[in-house]
């Protein structure tokens, strides 16, 4: 069954100032090799308030009009010439970082840090549209038992799954800087894998909330307490083994180097705002430390180990989706997340 609309709507950044325009744009067509999605749940991201709001970074980006949105899940309603591995009617969740398949890191088992990487709601058409076209590749099947909305946030929870993986938590004193969603998933993903002492960091009190519903050992408002001093008592003075940094906040990097442990390793997820600097010698050298780099989602074996954590019930994060809202309703979605105390987890529109 081909998809019959010629029109759907969409949410468009059509203009370089604040908002989303609610728009009638033209159904895409699948080229060979990809496929056309009936987007049926989209989640928002960090990524996309900042378009929303038009800050430096946005301007610096995005080359409007562009519809934007990028974590989604849906169903094949239509396939491009050479497509075989996915038929009409399958649901997928969508790997939003689409690589060419040609330079030397896709050659050499780093996709998802390709040269030429293209971003879906950033390089090219997003998620917040009724329809969207993009490679089989980046399509990843799921069971139809799974809800639209839970396929929606796999993409940012694949991030979590790939920064607890790389920190090697399983037995070890972790501390989470940051209480977004992808912190908080951080947060059920350690406790899953067996990390003995997990220390949860963050600023906004429903979310911390949120993180406190995993059992971490520690919880720690970092706009009540020093976190450095906060982490050395809780840990009578030792430190910490790993942390895994997932605000980006100049202040958490240097608390996070500061607490971790000699030969203790630090797994960097969130993106500052500007450059940090860092004290190379102390924080890293003389340490012994280990300083891992998160980008996205390894292709495919995060996707894989996630399918297993889910399928197996050893993570059920799906009461972190605090607010659902239609696509037209965008305003109202994004003044929760522009709240200077916000109220909510994860956001996903209906589409």
């Amino acid at each position: 069954m081909c998809a019959k609309e010629k029109i759907m709507k969409a949410l468009s950044k059509q203009t370089a100032a604040p908002g989303l325009t609610l728009i009638d744009a033209p159904t895409p067509k699948p080229a060979d090799g990809q496929v056309l999605i009936r987007v049926m749940a989209t989640s928002l991201c960090g990524t996309d308030v900042h378009i929303y709001n038009w800050d430096e970074w946005a301007a610096s980006r995005i080359a409007p009009p562009l519809v934007i949105g990028h974590e989604c899940a849906g169903e094949v309603v239509e396939l491009g010439k050479g497509v075989t591995e996915l038929k009409v009617g399958d649901h997928i969740a969508v790997e939003t970082h689409i690589p060419c398949g040609k330079c030397y890191q896709c050659h050499t088992g780093n996709r998802h840090l390709c040269q030429h990487l293209q971003i879906v709601g950033i390089d090219r058409p997003g998620s917040f549209a009724e329809y969207l076209s993009l490679p089989a590749l980046c399509c990843v099947k799921q069971e139809k038992s799974l809800p639209w909305k839970l396929g929606a946030i796999l993409e940012p929870l694949g991030n979590a799954v790939y920064t607890v993986d790389e920190g090697n938590v399983r037995g070890k004193t972790v501390a989470i800087f940051g209480d977004g969603p992808i912190g908080i998933f951080s947060c059920a993903l350690a406790r899953a894998a067996g990390a003995e002492t997990v220390i949860a960091l963050g600023m906004q009190p429903y979310r911390l909330d949120l993180m406190r519903t995993f059992s971490p050992d520690h919880v720690i408002n970092v706009k009540d307490q020093n976190a450095e001093e906060a982490i050395m008592s809780v840990t009578t003075g030792h430190g910490v083994d790993v942390v895994l940094e997932m605000s980006g906040s100049a202040r958490a990097i240097h608390d996070g180097f500061a607490v971790m442990k000699r030969a203790g390793t630090f797994v960097a997820f969130g993106i500052p705002s500007k450059p940090v600097e860092i004290n190379f010698a102390n924080d890293l050298i003389f340490k012994g430390a280990t300083l891992k780099a998160i980008n996205g989602r390894k292709m495919f074996e995060t996707w894989d180990h996630m399918a297993e954590l889910l399928s197996s019930k050893q993570i059920d994060v799906s009461h972190v989706i605090t607010h659902e809202f239609p696509l037209e309703n965008i305003a109202e979605a994004m003044s929760l997340l522009n709240a200077k105390e916000m109220k909510c987890g994860k956001i996903v529109l209906n589409v």
